[in-house]
């Protein structure tokens, strides 16, 4: 059975929260999920995706929705006692970013990127579409920066990221975070808990034996505004 998805993005900031979330309370759940990054396509990108037979379900966001959310938001961190620094973004490409965490991950590196540029755009109010922010990522995790500052040039790691987008768009994703947990999808960090408890439900239980060896069991069987960017 595969494990559950979770579609992040690290240019929202209900993304971040359920980051947070995730980390701080319920730290078994992070290492059973597939990290996959969403992103806004830029014209190359597009373009790939296109080719490839696939879509991206991007919305213009209203003014009013906007406004919305930087009163939601500051809302939400202030009841986890987070404080947000709330980022410019000036000449945005979110391949710089997303397509880092992808050349992180091959070196093993992917949930420390994640929480690196977490850090640095929501708590720091850095700009991570800058490639010098990503390399100074890259330097904080002790990785070489250059695979992480180039990544959205490398034809390869393009290659990979037109798969990723290729995801979104067979799991329906439309905004994020998102979570695919076999036949179920959540949208939110409102459903964050209801993602915990159906991850924990699925996961083998380590029972003790009459002989002292360990039998693993589990069960067999196999969505308004829910805090989500989209």
């Amino acid at each position: 059975m595969p494990p559950p998805r979770f579609y992040f993005s690290l240019r929202s900031p209900y993304s971040w929260l359920a980051y947070r979330d995730l980390v701080d309370h319920h730290p078994d759940v992070v290492d059973m999920l597939d990290w996959r990054p969403f992103w806004e396509p830029d014209e190359e990108s597009a373009r790939l995706l296109g080719e490839a037979g696939g879509s991206f379900p991007y919305v213009d966001m209203s003014r009013a929705k906007a406004l919305y959310i930087l009163q939601d938001v500051r809302r939400l961190a202030l009841r986890r006692g987070l404080t947000i620094a709330w980022p410019v973004d000036r000449v945005p490409r979110w391949e710089v970013p997303h397509l880092a965490y992808l050349a992180a991950r091959r070196l093993g590196s992917g949930p420390g990127f994640v929480d690196a540029a977490y850090r640095a755009r929501w708590e720091q109010g850095r700009d991570i579409c800058d490639v010098a922010t990503v390399g100074a990522i890259a330097a904080e995790l002790d990785l070489d920066p250059r695979p992480l500052k180039t990544a959205a040039d490398d034809p390869d790691v393009r290659a990979e990221g037109t798969r990723a987008l290729l995801a979104i768009d067979a799991d329906g994703v439309f905004g994020v975070p998102f979570f695919v947990h076999r036949r179920d999808k959540y949208w939110g960090v409102d459903r964050l808990p209801d993602l915990v408890a159906a991850v924990r439900a699925a996961a083998p239980v380590v029972a003790m034996a009459a002989d002292g060896a360990t039998a693993g069991s589990g069960p067999s069987a196999d969505e308004g505004h829910a805090g989500g960017c989209g």
